[in-house]
C-alpha cells in the first residue's frame, strides 16, 4: 500500500482514528472498546454477524450515534468534540454539520426525496445546506451521474427508478460534498439480489479511483476483490483484521471460520 506512505518511507496519519470506542443503549453494551486506524485512499470492508455493532460503529463515526467513552479523529479532529481550554467540550448541531461535510454516507435504504428529481436530490446538499454556487453545483451533479452511469435519469423521479438505480443516486448525492470518507453501511442488503451487482460495480470503480472507504457488507467477493482490509467484528470487538487474502482466504479465529464458513 505504498499510497499510504510518504517518499521518505514514513506513514502518514491516518485518515480515521477509533481508541477505545464504547457505545451502549442501556444496559446493552454494543461497542466494547474499538481501536482502528483507516489510511487515506484505503478501503476497508468490516464484516460480521447481526448484532455485532458493525453498523453502529459505521453510525458513529459521523456521529450519527454518540459514543460513551473512547474518541473517533477524522481528518485531525475529533468527532462530536472540540478541545477547549484544555477540557472536551460538545459541539453544537452546526459545528457537528461542519465536520459531517468531510463524510459522506450511504444507508441501506435510499432515503431519497421522492417529491425531487434525480438532480435535485443530488444538489440539495451542496447548495441547501452547503450554500454552493447553483450553476457549479448542478454541473458537479452531472459529472457525478455520469460516473455512476445514469445522467440520462437526470430528471426522472426516485419512483421511476430501479431499487439499484436509486442506491446509485444515492452514492452520487454522498459524494456530491465532495468528502474525504465514504461510509457504506449494508448498502445492497434491500437490493433485489439481480440488482446488487451494479451497485458494486460503482463502488469497486470509486475504490479504484482511490476513495477512502469503510463498507459494511455481507458481500464477500466484493470485500475480496475491493478491499486492502478485512475487519471482522463480533460480539462488539474486532476479532480480526488483515488482507483480503488473509481474513477471507485463512481466517485464524474460530469466530471468522465459523462465519465465512457461511459463505464459502
Amino acid at each position: 500500500m505504498t499510497a499510504f506512505v510518504q517518499s521518505d518511507g514514513i506513514n502518514t496519519k491516518p485518515l480515521v482514528q477509533a481508541r477505545n470506542v464504547h457505545k451502549a443503549y442501556e444496559h446493552l453494551e454494543v461497542l466494547k472498546g474499538i481501536d482502528l486506524d483507516v489510511m487515506s485512499g484505503e478501503v476497508v470492508v468490516i464484516l460480521g454477524p447481526s448484532g455485532s455493532g458493525k453498523s453502529t460503529f459505521l453510525r458513529c463515526i459521523n456521529h450519527l450515534e454518540a459514543i460513551q467513552k473512547g474518541f473517533i479523529e477524522v481528518d485531525g479532529e475529533q468527532i462530536g468534540y472540540r478541545v477547549k481550554n484544555d477540557r472536551l467540550e460538545k459541539l453544537s448541531a452546526n459545528g457537528i454539520a461542519k465536520q459531517r461535510r468531510k463524510i459522506g454516507m450511504v444507508f441501506q435504504q435510499f432515503n431519497l426525496y421522492p417529491h425531487m428529481t434525480v438532480l435535485q436530490n443530488i444538489i440539495e446538499a451542496p447548495v441547501g445546506v452547503h450554500g454552493h454556487n447553483r450553476k457549479e453545483a448542478i454541473e458537479t451533479a452531472k459529472g457525478l451521474l455520469q460516473r455512476v452511469g445514469l445522467l440520462e435519469k437526470a430528471d426522472n423521479y426516485p419512483r421511476q427508478l430501479s431499487g439499484g438505480q436509486q442506491q446509485r443516486v444515492a452514492i452520487a448525492r454522498a459524494l456530491a460534498i465532495k468528502p474525504k470518507l465514504m461510509l457504506f453501511d449494508e448498502p445492497t442488503s434491500a437490493l433485489d439480489p439481480e440488482l446488487v451487482g451494479e451497485v458494486l460495480a460503482t463502488m469497486k470503480d470509486l475504490a479504484r479511483q482511490g476513495l477512502t472507504m469503510i463498507v459494511v457488507t455481507h458481500e464477500i467477493g466484493f470485500a475480496r476483490e475491493a478491499a486492502d482490509r478485512v475487519v471482522f467484528m463480533d460480539g462488539g470487538v474486532i476479532v480480526e483484521q488483515g488482507k483480503p487474502e488473509e481474513v477471507i482466504g485463512n481466517p485464524q479465529h474460530p469466530r471468522t471460520q465459523a462465519f465465512l464458513s457461511r459463505f464459502l
